[in-house]
């Protein structure tokens, strides 16, 4: 089993703790001793706060206070074995019910398990086994349902959770029905100015997302995003956001399918760059020479799918790239939080969001109302910005590598909405504003060109700023389908190189007046 790079947690003997778990800890066994039984209880600390440290140490002062048993739930293979070695650095005798483990005749020598929920679940059912005299159970990223089948077999003992966010993963089972009560441990930008963990800086790079499909977990489809991110675009744009952000960083992509991944290392493979790629098709062998190579190689560059979301703990990463968009605000702080870990020569990582995400659910350190969260979750995710809300708030900046080709001419924003106003003020036809921005890129790419023929290559680097622009322009008239925006594209594209083909035309006419009219001076002077 991978446990040496999974979620180490810094080792730690129980003989120290921070303040803030302390603290944490100390109000949570309030509760306990206020309701000893019967009780759910639900504990938010954010992703690299050491949350296994914090109910490992629970569970140890419990097991001592009470002389009851505790039983601690994970939902991946990894994390029982990275729960159970801590809970052995605090002294705390454990086993871990895999599949191995059908009865349990040594449970008096134990008083701490560690299980699978499906696992466990499985042995329940078959009435295999029993658990016996277990007075607290213990849920590791509680925010998942899976858990929820185990709870009537418990239902005398006092259930803790632990997430990161306590938002449920299905917005049917809000964790408000599940959990009596939430406390929420230090926010992340609280642990940044107490030096636990990393600042992050983020760069976004807006993408048009209309072409993904939602599935029936909420979250956008596998299928659509592969659509979408292995197209020659997107990757261009990746690889371009890496090399203007990271190039050099030990640096760790998230990808929302298989094939995405597969395509991001087949281009950074040809653009010279070391990379691997890393799934839950990778065998137990091959995830462990990954996972090495990616810790001792200094700009390494690892590219994944979903399996290093969890349970995943390399304090050496310096750049997280979302190379996908999520509407999960659980997920969108998982994979943030892998870069997050503080080292003595790190205080500081990057972040590249190719997805809006940071424009979805704010800036990562961005204060969260927890509470309210947890009170009214339906009311959170109704006000989080759809996709189109979103686009809306785009502002074009043109990358400096293409003002480099424009550089003879003076600079100056296009503001379609206000100009919309105008001609509309002015009694004009509500095209007179394309009309007009159709002009302002003629002249910007006629002063910077000799010829018709370089003019046209300068039309090329104006797509994005056209295609923001008729967006812009689609949005005054309401009117917004893909096949008009596309048509509207065209027409625009056809308009300006009409205009600079007259300009050019133009100039042609003029020289060949100068040049005849010197001809005629010329022999008149003979």
């Amino acid at each position: 089993m991978i446990t040496e790079f999974f979620d180490t947690e810094e080792k730690r003997t129980g003989k120290k703790l921070y303040d803030y778990q302390q603290e944490a800890i100390d109000k949570i066994f309030n509760c306990l001793h206020e309701f000893p039984e019967r009780y759910n209880l639900l504990y938010q600390l954010p992703t690299g706060g050491g949350k296994t440290v914090i109910f490992s140490e629970i569970a140890k002062r419990y097991i001592r206070e009470t002389g009851k048993k505790v039983l601690i739930l994970t939902h991946r293979i990894e994390l029982c074995a990275q729960t159970s070695n801590m809970l052995t650095e605090f002294g705390v005798s454990n086993k871990i019910i895999d599949s191995k483990v059908k009865e349990l005749p040594d449970q008096e020598d134990h008083s701490c398990f560690v299980a699978m929920v499906e696992t466990l679940n499985n042995r329940l059912i078959d009435e295999k086994l029993e658990m016996e005299k277990i007075g607290l159970v213990i849920i590791d990223e509680a925010h998942y349902n899976s858990f929820r089948k185990l709870f009537k077999y418990f239902e005398k003992s006092v259930i803790l959770g632990v997430t990161a966010t306590p938002l449920s993963s299905n917005r049917k089972l809000p964790m408000k029905d599940t959990y009596d009560q939430l406390i929420v441990g230090d926010s992340i930008a609280t642990l940044i100015e107490k030096q636990f963990l990393s600042k992050a800086t983020t760069y976004h790079y807006d993408v048009n997302l209309g072409s993904l499909k939602v599935g029936i977990d909420g979250d956008y489809t596998v299928s659509s995003s592969e659509r979408l991110y292995t197209n020659s675009l997107m990757q261009e744009k990746l690889l371009m956001a890496y090399e203007e952000r990271s190039k050099g960083k030990k640096t760790l992509i998230f990808n929302n399918g298989i094939n995405t991944s597969k395509h991001v290392h087949a281009a950074f493979v040809k653009a010279g760059y070391e990379i691997r790629h890393l799934d839950n098709t990778n065998s137990e062998q091959e995830r462990r020479d990954i996972l090495y190579w990616f810790k001792t190689q200094p700009d390494a560059i690892l590219t994944s799918v979903g399996i290093l979301t969890t349970g995943f703990d390399e304090p050496t990463v310096e750049t997280i790239i979302l190379n996908r968009a999520t509407k999960s605000l659980t997920l969108y702080h998982q994979m943030i939080g892998r870069g997050s870990r503080i080292l003595p020569n790190k205080s500081e990582f990057t972040v590249i969001d190719l997805g809006n995400n940071a424009a979805r659910f704010g800036a990562w350190d961005s204060y969260v109302n927890w509470h309210e969260i947890f009170r009214s979750p339906d009311a959170y995710l109704n006000s989080i910005w759809n996709d189109i809300e979103i686009e809306r708030q785009f502002v074009y900046a043109m990358p400096e590598d293409v003002k480099k080709r424009f550089r003879r001419s003076r600079l100056s924003e296009y503001d379609m909405k206000a100009e919309y106003a105008k001609v509309l003020r002015e009694g004009l036809r509500p095209k007179a504003a394309i009309d007009r921005s159709v002009e302002q890129h003629a002249q910007l790419v006629f002063e910077n060109s000799e010829d018709i023929l370089e003019a046209r290559e300068l039309v090329k680097l104006l797509d994005d700023d056209i295609e923001f622009r008729v967006k812009r322009y689609t949005y005054c008239i309401s009117a917004s389908t893909d096949n008009y925006v596309k048509w509207l594209q065209d027409e625009y594209k056809q308009k300006l190189k009409a205009v600079l083909e007259r300009k050019f035309l133009k100039v042609e006419m003029e020289k060949s007046k100068f040049s005849f009219a010197a001809l005629r001076y010329e022999f008149a002077k003979k």
